[in-house]
């Protein structure tokens, strides 16, 4: 396996930075009472919906968002990562994702009461 040492060395040009962060949020809708539960079904779509406007019209262009596939953390959600931080939070109203781009994204100051730490199992 290779590791990013190993490119970077390997290559003769630097790769640019697209984004400063880069959020991904779950958008998976599974059907009511699956046993994995999802995102799309604790109410995700709308926050996500909410989150993209406010990148948008707060413009944060060194901010990218995804509206992603499962992130594997079904029954935690609605969730989101931050990257590069890794910081994981859950959503759940319209003024957690305000608080979340007024604090993280906006101030790179992480929003304690909504991050989780998820371990896989």
């Amino acid at each position: 396996m290779t590791d990013q040492a190993d490119i970077a060395q390997d290559s003769d040009f630097e790769l640019p930075q697209v984004y400063k962060r880069h959020v991904f949020a779950c958008s998976t809708q599974r059907p009511p009472g699956h046993p994995r539960g999802s995102c799309g079904a604790a109410g995700a779509l709308p926050l996500w919906d909410r989150l993209g406007k406010k990148i948008e019209t707060e413009g944060l262009a060194e901010t990218g968002f995804t509206a992603s596939g499962c992130l594997s953390f079904c029954k935690a959600g609605p969730l989101m990562v931050v990257y590069p931080e890794g910081v994981w939070y859950r959503p759940t109203t319209p003024e957690d994702i305000d608080e979340i781009v007024e604090q993280h994204l906006k101030r790179d100051q992480l929003v304690d009461r909504l991050a989780v730490v998820l371990t896989r199992r």
